[in-house]
């Protein structure tokens, strides 16, 4: 079989894995189809390492992968943190009180760097529930006390879109916001995106953006459009991902990748 692209990225949530945190058969043969022909896989997910490991384990996905939102380029196979890029803290404490000044207070999180770097959860911050691992803190000075990738913020009142748009016009060019999920809108160092990752893992492999397919379903996936030659949004996707993407593809559930790998394998 021949592949048109030499590279395929997939997000996890909500693209790669199913809402129950799965990986279908279907996606599985159509990838392994996909790396027979030659091309190669990265994930690329807003999961920092410690979140996005248990599941490379089990799909036994050996290849790079780039995770914390574009911060961290990961060896699967070797356990190896190859790069990784922090959040300034003081820039960072600067930006939330810029934002707090505007909409009142919010409550975080932070993800703290490393292979083993815990994701501590301050007063009032609603962790989704699941298997991933979290540590509580009561004290918020706790969470400035080593390396950090990224915040988490959330308001007791305005929803995601909301929040990101208010914090984004707080913070001017401290740092960069983004809605990466759910429930999910996080401080990031300013010009980190999964672009930004995914170029530096593509380099390692020898791969150009014109040789690349991506696959998401949220704003933070909007660089990784504009960086690959083909963006492809799954059905579920968000209305401002659905607006950048090259197609839509069928949901999650419904193996919206292995739908479109499954059709580019076929061409002549």
């Amino acid at each position: 079989m021949t592949f048109p692209y030499k590279l395929v990225a997939t997000d996890l949530d909500g693209t790669l894995l199913r809402d129950d945190d799965t990986v279908s058969g279907r996606t599985r043969e159509a990838l392994a189809a996909v790396t027979a022909a030659g091309a190669a896989h990265i994930i690329v997910t807003g999961r920092a390492v410690p979140w996005t490991r248990h599941i490379l384990d089990d799909l036994g996905y050996e290849g790079l992968a780039v995770c914390g939102q574009g911060a961290q380029v990961y060896h699967a196979g070797e356990h190896k943190l190859l790069t990784s890029l922090t959040l300034d803290r003081q820039l960072a404490g600067l930006a939330l009180s810029k934002v707090e000044a505007e909409i009142g207070p919010l409550a975080l999180a932070a993800s703290r760097d490393g292979l083993d770097g815990e994701v501590l959860v301050g007063p009032g911050y609603r962790v989704q529930e699941g298997p991933l691992p979290a540590q509580y803190v009561q004290d918020p000075a706790e969470m400035w006390a080593a390396p950090l990738n990224k915040v988490y913020i959330q308001h007791p009142d305005l929803d995601d879109d909301a929040l990101a748009k208010a914090a984004r016009a707080a913070v001017g060019n401290l740092v960069d916001v983004i809605m990466a999920g759910p429930g999910v809108v996080e401080i990031l160092p300013l010009g980190l995106s999964k672009a930004t990752g995914l170029s530096l893992a593509a380099r390692r492999l020898g791969v150009k953006a014109a040789d690349t397919i991506a696959f998401g379903d949220m704003p933070n996936d909007i660089p990784m459009f504009a960086w690959s030659r083909h963006g492809v949004a799954m059905a579920n996707a968000h209305e401002d991902l659905k607006a950048v993407a090259d197609e839509v593809t069928v949901s999650n559930e419904d193996d919206g990748i292995a739908v479109v790998l499954e059709r580019l394998l076929q061409r002549p």
